[in-house]
Parts: structure tokens; C-alpha cells; sequence
């Protein structure tokens, strides 16, 4: 067996992924691959983290927490999935982001030192995602919130390299959580470990938040019309679809972060496009892109 860790990262998915796979649950189950309900293993899963404090888990410890988050007596594929596998909200940014990642991925790898795993994560630009970051804190000035971190030096590749260094030779997948719309498909797939002509209920539920109802038809009627011949093909369509039918308050991010200005976000977003890029080329990571 397999396990996937669905890492998050925070406010790049909003459980959509999972809804998505629980919804699917009996075509995966058709290919050997197994969705728990979340309640079944993220707090057990945090909890014996914890207990082992870096330690390999005994086999019957394994076998006893496999027992409580399967139904099932067998599968190929585990798909586990939490934005807090890396970090709870609060702790996400301490100087760094995600200043404990290397040191989670590997705590919860020993849980299941035997089992292979792989682990994907969806990154954001720091522009918008520190934003998002500070609103689920509430009781925190931004002076408070930010700290002591530079937030010009704030690099998802640092994260990264921290997952990499900690678990050499780890399977990590990522993509950017703004091109989500135009690979989401590839991305339910990749995670789920399914063949690129499996039809999945709620593929388009993404789309359905992003455009007009009418746009959505219309984008539907014309993919039964003219079947994409590749992948490329679907995203220049649906990419031509967003253009014209997008809901502008659901595409545009309002960006409102104290002393901050037009220039600060055009430069976050400058060093995120360059980190992106750094990150594509970066050995052991494969990286979804549209």
C-alpha cells in the first residue's frame, strides 16, 4: 500500500480536494484506492505524532492505527488529506513559513516507517497568503502577526528544501494554488493516483465557483462538442472560457495589510514568480504546472 498526504498548504484548497474524492469514493474504490472520513485520522494521526516523538512506530502500533482509519481490510492507495499536516494556523509563519515542515513531514512518516508515502502540497503567492493568514487570526496585531520575519524573505522554497533535507528522497509533488483552476483536474488525479481516463463527479465544481452558471454550460456543452485532444487543449479551452464568463469578485483579491501598498504587493509577487521558479528545479520535486 501507498499512503498520499494531501499537505494544504492553508487557504489554498478549502477541502475541496477531499469533498471531491469522498464524493468518488466507490469508482476509487474500483482501483484500489481508499478516502477515510477526516475525523477518522487527523487527530489520531497529530496525537501519536506526538507521542512518538521522532520515534518508528512498533508494527502493532501501525497496525492498530490503520485499523481505526480503514474500513477497508486492503487497498493499493491511502489518500489523507489536512492543511494542518505541516502546521496549525497560528504557528504557520515564525520568522519563516512553515518552520517545522521538514520535522512534520518526518514525524508522520514514522507512523508508517514500512508503508511508502507521498506527499503534495499547493503553494500561494505570500501577497495574498499572509493576508488570508492574519484574518484567521483575530486576536493578533499585524505586529504580532509578523514578528520578527522579513516578509520580502518569506520563501516557499525554504519550506521545501526543509521537507527535502529532513526526508531525503521523499515523493513531493507541488503546484501553485493560482493555476488550480486550469489543472485541477491533473491535480485530482495526480493525488488520487487515477488514469488520466477516469470521469470524476464534481471535476467541474471549482469552475462552477469561478464563472457565470451560464458560462459554465456553455464551456460544458462545447467540451462534449469538441472533446479536448490532450490536456493542453482543455486548459487553452477552459482558459478561454475564465477569460470571457469569470466572476470578477471571485477572480480578483482584494489585498488590505497595514503599510501596505501597490509596489509592496507587486513585489511579493515578483519574488514569488521567481521562487516558483526556483522550486520547479529543484531535485526530488515534481511540479504540476499549466
Amino acid at each position: 500500500m501507498r499512503i498520499v498526504y494531501h499537505l494544504g498548504a492553508h487557504f489554498t484548497d478549502e477541502e475541496r480536494l477531499l469533498k471531491c474524492l469522498l464524493k468518488n469514493r466507490e469508482v476509487l474504490a474500483e482501483h484500489g484506492i481508499v478516502v477515510p472520513g477526516p475525523k477518522r485520522y487527523r487527530n489520531l494521526l497529530r496525537d501519536t505524532a506526538i507521542q512518538l516523538k521522532g520515534n518508528t512506530a512498533s508494527r502493532d502500533t501501525q497496525a492498530l492505527i490503520l485499523d481505526k482509519i480503514m474500513e477497508e481490510d486492503v487497498a493499493d492507495r491511502m489518500v489523507l488529506s489536512w492543511d494542518s499536516f505541516l502546521s496549525l494556523a497560528p504557528w504557520a509563519l515564525d520568522g519563516t513559513l512553515y518552520p517545522a515542515a521538514g520535522e512534520r513531514v518526518r514525524a508522520f512518516s514514522q507512523i508508517f516507517p514500512e508503508i511508502e508515502a507521498e506527499f503534495h502540497l499547493a503553494i500561494r503567492n505570500p501577497a495574498t497568503f499572509l493576508p488570508a493568514l492574519l484574518k484567521k487570526l483575530p486576536n493578533k496585531t499585524y505586529a504580532e502577526f509578523i514578528g520578527k520575519a522579513d516578509i520580502f524573505q518569506l520563501h516557499w522554497s525554504q519550506v521545501v528544501q526543509r521537507i527535502l533535507t529532513r526526508n531525503p528522497g521523499v515523493a513531493l509533488t507541488i503546484w501553485c494554488d493560482e493555476d488550480t483552476p486550469l489543472i485541477w483536474p491533473e491535480v485530482l488525479r495526480t493525488v488520487a493516483g487515477l488514469p488520466d481516463d477516469v470521469v470524476l463527479e464534481g471535476e467541474d465544481d471549482l469552475l462552477a465557483t469561478l464563472m457565470s452558471g451560464e458560462g459554465l454550460t456553455r464551456l460544458q456543452s462545447y467540451l462534449e462538442s469538441h472533446p479536448p485532444g490532450s490536456v493542453m487543449q482543455w486548459r487553452k479551452i477552459v482558459s478561454a472560457f475564465l477569460d470571457k464568463f469569470a466572476l470578477p469578485d471571485r477572480i480578483a483579491t482584494e489585498v488590505e495589510m497595514p503599510g501596505w501598498t501597490e509596489a509592496t504587493v507587486a513585489e511579493l509577487t515578483r519574488l514569488y514568480e521567481e521562487d516558483v521558479y526556483r522550486i520547479t528545479h529543484m531535485p526530488g520535486v515534481d511540479f504540476i504546472t499549466p
